[in-house]
């Protein structure tokens, strides 16, 4: 019984070395309200489907049709979405 648990004990760093990291998954309420945002900004979108951050309330966005937006909160403190 001790040579399984030592061996265990031994494979668990040598797997830990060897791991590969694992991409964040998209976050759909992430994804929701950017798609929210482009809508009430009257920016043909579609649905988000995928969001890359760039800094704090600064997102690109991209769409199901493929245009891609900045999404970001201006100077005012206002939401503002620029095509890219």
């Amino acid at each position: 019984m001790f040579a399984p648990a030592r061996a265990a004990t031994l494979l668990f760093p040598l797997a830990m070395l060897f791991a590969a990291p694992v991409p964040a998954a998209e976050d759909p309420a992430l994804l929701r309200d950017l798609t929210t945002v482009l809508m009430l900004l009257a920016k043909p979108c579609g649905d988000v489907v995928s969001a890359k951050r760039q800094a704090d309330n600064d997102h690109i966005a991209t769409c199901k049709d493929g245009s891609r937006y900045r999404v970001f909160v201006n100077a005012e403190g206002r939401a503002t979405a620029q095509k890219l």
